[in-house]
């Protein structure tokens, strides 16, 4: 019984990952009908609808001044991060904008050191290398195909972009994690995100048509089923141990991306995404503590 009870971790890792990786399919379709302003918008408001109600009917209070101040740049890098994604999707596959975001862990490895004073280890310093070659090797396969154009090269842009933040948000992630509960935290994720977003709204904002509510309805919904499995996963298992599962969300976009908009993988996005994620994987290698930072 439990060897079974091991497995629900991995299970539920895994079950998180695919939930995201479908809501980006999903709102790869809202933002190419309704735009990725708009479609990122009502999915904050959704999705802030529904998990609100959980927090405070699990007896949630008004965090304090500092903590609010971290939901707040959370929410704050998170919308821009979230938006520059759901962009990206509009302009590439959605397998090769996932894989270019793998990299977002070997870029959080350096700003931990900066901004936590974390020692960064030998391991990491080729695991950055391998994802910076893999990275590479995704962008010039895409560089070099028949449709390279210049909406292309704003999607790589975008997806870039949205990395970056990605890595940062990892760095927030883990202050917040300290001070406040799961719930709390997606419930000021979402409405901050929500507030941030309507600020455009008076120059960006069209209510999108039926279908496109629908697809945004569904992705809010699967964010938050994908929150909470993977925070249920990580409170149970060790983090080095669950991040194959995190890989897993190529496949995911792969399949998803095929089904959904006939989308095709290359091999050089193939080849590139094993580079990156070996390189995340040899990052969580528990070796000698030789660091050099």
């Amino acid at each position: 019984m439990s060897e079974r009870r091991a497995l629900f971790p991995f299970l539920a890792a895994l079950l998180g990952v695919c939930a995201l990786s479908l809501m980006d399919a999903f709102m790869k379709g809202a933002a190419l009908a309704a735009g990725a302003y708009s479609a990122a918008v009502l999915r904050s408001v959704i999705a802030t609808v529904l998990i609100a109600p959980v927090w405070l009917g699990s007896g949630g209070r008004w965090p304090t001044r500092a903590i609010l101040n971290l939901h707040i740049l959370r929410g704050t890098v998170s919308t821009f991060m979230a938006l520059s994604f759901f962009y990206a999707l509009t302009k590439l596959p959605i397998a090769e904008a996932i894989a270019i975001s793998f990299i977002a862990p070997l870029i959080a490895l350096y700003l931990a050191a900066i901004w936590l004073d974390e020692k960064i280890r030998r391991e990491a310093i080729g695991a950055s290398v391998l994802g910076l070659v893999g990275t590479i090797i995704i962008v010039s396969g895409r560089m070099g195909a028949a449709e390279f154009d210049t909406e292309t090269l704003k999607g790589l842009a975008a997806i870039l972009f949205s990395t970056l933040l990605y890595a940062v948000n990892f760095i927030i992630i883990r202050k917040q994690a300290l001070v406040s509960s799961p719930t709390e935290a997606t419930t000021f994720h979402s409405g901050v995100g929500g507030l941030v977003l309507a600020v455009f709204a008076p120059w960006f904002f069209a209510m999108p048509a039926a279908g496109a509510f629908v697809d945004i309805t569904a992705a809010a919904i699967l964010t938050l089923i994908g929150a909470f499995a993977i925070t249920w996963a990580y409170a149970r298992a060790e983090a080095q141990s669950l991040v194959p599962m995190e890989y897993s969300g190529f496949l995911w976009a792969a399949l998803f991306g095929w089904m959904f908009f006939e989308e095709t993988i290359t091999i050089t996005t193939i080849a590139g995404a094993m580079m990156i994620v070996s390189g995340c994987l040899l990052a969580t290698r528990r070796g000698p503590d030789q660091t050099l930072l």
